[in-house]
């Protein structure tokens, strides 16, 4: 089928075909016909499927029906709003819309923030048949009495799932509110999560409802890798990741808009053809940064989920997710990023153990199982690095008329070299940069979490009891905090405390967050600006306490906390989120030594306290269970009994 013969106006279909759109997606053959009988409409699809085009057009054909369009100089009145949720994708549709309407006589306009309202009030003012725009922004022209919805009867709420996570609700509703009842609605989303079948049911009437592919399914041309490293490893993980693909041509994500601007910054220092987009960039900042990266000027684009909502980027080889999204649809939004009309694409998460539940979570609502990428190593990094200088060369073409007056000079300074050494050189000037800087590195370990055995958070032993690590990464000093999950104390409060109370950047290890406390590390050159910092600190109104948790680790005789509480729990049914440590008595003599070396012995031996017993001994009596072992010797092997030692008679 052509849009031809789904009786498009000839108009729309000229400018259709200029833009080599002759066959209708999947979505527009199905959304078209039953949008132009005036039907609401609920279409869910991956992004990348055609969706402007497939409420965009119908919303075209019911503004050329009526006469009243066709007339040169008649007043224009808004009678068609497209709601987005970022100003890229407002931007972006306005600009399908001039494509569609090149050759018609239908006016468009798109207003949104982070710009002044003069020029935009100025195009409203001069009148419309379509505005695209942002919640925010056309609320706060309608508080000005700039902009009138009084005549509209088509609203399209594009990205609909979007708009509500970033909580346009109330501004949706008081929008609506001022549109007419008799208006025909289109919503359309990715996903189908319980906030878009709650505003469908709110706002559409009898809709019809266009699903491409199954619900919250990502599209089958995305192929998605997963790569599990440790926190501290992050990001050389993505360095490699990026150097093992030469030609890659990708958006990373990251959670907050101070993550990316340092991953940015961090990659461009590094050489990295990358740059950032988050929110407190101004609009000119954005709109440079993207205009550079869709002419591919740049290579990798830093990004937050926000900045990146519904970006059109043709080609794009790949999504790097660093780390998974809190919002687990979100996911689904990044990977449309890739594989868009057709292609193919690579959605890579890089994901610590902590994230492992996330990633089952989203592999649920893709319907699909991540793959387990392999670390790309030092020497397969060279090599792909070296096939690719090899192809780039193969590639050059050669002008040989603007090179002929250079060439006898080069041929004269060259000749002394053989065509193998002049290759070796030339394929070295790009190689050797990769090559030294990974001749040396060592490669990043993958922790596991196979059920008995566990690496980079402590070991799990016998019994299934975990006996955590007690050794910092090299290069790293632990140290302790008194504050946990009882506090509401988490990983990101960490951060934001570290934030807040320290100057510069200071780079986090492994994190152990327990009940009442908590163990982190820190690069032992900061970690005493990082203890009298935080010594000085205050966290909800309790004063914060952070020490070495080294030496009383060790022994056992050291604080837990900053306070003296909760020192050493019940070894088992206890509260205590730490097992109290086993003490190996170095000193401790055969049974046949001297009374003396054993008294002295007794004196260096750990209390019971510190053994991690709560009550006190109290008067010693029969032990009342050894009656039932009169001829054998009892089994201690289970964990948590210790051998005695016999009495002495």
């Amino acid at each position: 089928m052509t849009f031809k013969q789904m009786n498009i106006s000839e108009p729309v279909c000229r400018a259709l075909l200029e833009k080599n759109y002759s066959t209708p997606t999947l979505i527009q053959e199905q959304a078209i016909p039953e949008a132009l009988t005036g039907r609401d409409l609920l279409g869910l699809a991956q992004t990348g499927t055609g969706k402007t085009a497939a409420f965009a057009i119908p919303i075209i054909e019911q503004l050329l029906a009526d006469p009243t369009s066709q007339q040169k100089g008649a007043p224009r009145k808004i009678r068609a709003l497209i709601l987005t949720p970022t100003r890229e994708l407002a931007i972006q549709i306005d600009e399908s819309l001039a494509d569609y309407t090149r050759y018609t006589t239908l006016r468009h306009t798109v207003i949104f923030g982070g710009v002044k309202q003069k020029s935009q009030t100025d195009e409203l003012r001069a009148g419309t048949d379509i505005l695209t725009a942002t919640p925010g922004r056309l609320l706060d022209l309608m508080e000005r009495k700039t902009v009138s919805l009084s005549t509209i009867h088509n609203v399209v709420m594009d990205e609909a799932d979007e708009m509500l996570n970033m909580g346009f609700t109330e501004s949706i509703n008081a929008i609506l509110a001022d549109v007419p009842q008799e208006r025909n609605t289109l919503l359309f989303s990715a996903t189908m999560s319980p906030e878009i079948a709650r505003i469908s049911k709110n706002y559409l009437r009898n809709a019809k409802e266009i699903t491409i592919g199954r619900k919250n399914e990502s599209t089958n041309n995305v192929k998605h890798v997963v790569y599990t490293v440790q926190a501290k490893d992050k990001y050389e993980a993505l360095k490699r990741i990026v150097d093992y693909y030469p030609q890659i041509y990708g958006i990373i994500f990251c959670r907050t808009r101070k993550e990316t601007q340092e991953i940015a910054d961090k990659l461009m220092q590094e050489g990295y053809n990358a740059d950032s987009l988050h929110g407190e960039l101004s609009q000119a900042q954005r709109d440079a940064v993207m205009q550079k990266f869709r002419i591919r000027n740049l290579q990798l684009l830093v990004a937050t989920d926000v900045a990146a909502r519904g970006l059109d980027v043709d080609d794009l080889t790949h999504v790097i997710n660093y780390g998974l999204p809190d919002d687990t649809e979100s996911y689904t939004h990044r990977s449309g990023r890739t594989g868009r009309a057709g292609k193919t694409g690579t959605s890579i998460a890089i994901i610590n153990l902590r994230e492992k539940g996330k990633m089952r979570e989203i592999e649920r609502i893709i319907s699909k199982k991540f793959i387990v990428g392999k670390m790309p190593t030092a020497a397969g990094i060279c090599q792909k690095q070296l096939i690719k200088v090899i192809d780039d060369l193969e590639k050059v073409k050669v002008n040989e008329e603007e090179i002929a007056d250079f060439m006898p000079e080069i041929y004269r300074k060259l000749e002394w070299l053989s065509k193998e050494d002049l290759i070796k050189r030339m394929v070295s000037h790009e190689f050797n940069r990769f090559a030294e800087y990974y001749r040396n590195r060592a490669e990043i370990e993958v922790p596991t979490d196979i059920r008995g055995e566990r690496t980079g958070r402590g070991d799990r032993k016998e019994g299934g009891f975990e006996k955590r690590s007690r050794q910092a990464a090299p290069g790293f000093n632990r140290l302790f905090i008194n504050l946990g999950k009882t506090d509401s104390f988490f990983p990101s409060d960490l951060i934001g405390l570290l934030n807040s109370n320290t100057r510069g950047r200071i780079e986090l290890g492994r994190i152990d967050l327990m009940q009442n406390y908590s163990f982190f590390e820190v690069p032992e050159k900061e970690a005493t600006n990082v203890i009298k910092a935080l010594n000085r600190a205050k966290w909800n109104g309790r004063k914060v306490v952070v020490e070495i948790a080294g030496a009383g680790e060790e022994n056992g005789k050291g604080r837990e906390n900053g306070s003296n509480e909760r020192k050493g729990g019940k070894r088992f049914g206890g509260k205590s989120d730490e097992r109290a440590p086993r003490y190996e008595n170095k000193d401790r003599k055969p049974k046949d030594a001297s009374a003396k070396d054993s008294k002295s012995t007794k004196k260096d031996k750990p209390s019971r306290a510190e053994r991690g017993y709560s009550d006190a001994r109290g008067p010693k009596k029969k032990d009342d269970w050894q009656e039932f072992f009169k001829d054998k010797e009892p089994d201690f092997s289970e964990e948590g009994w210790a051998r005695r030692k016999p009495k002495k008679k």
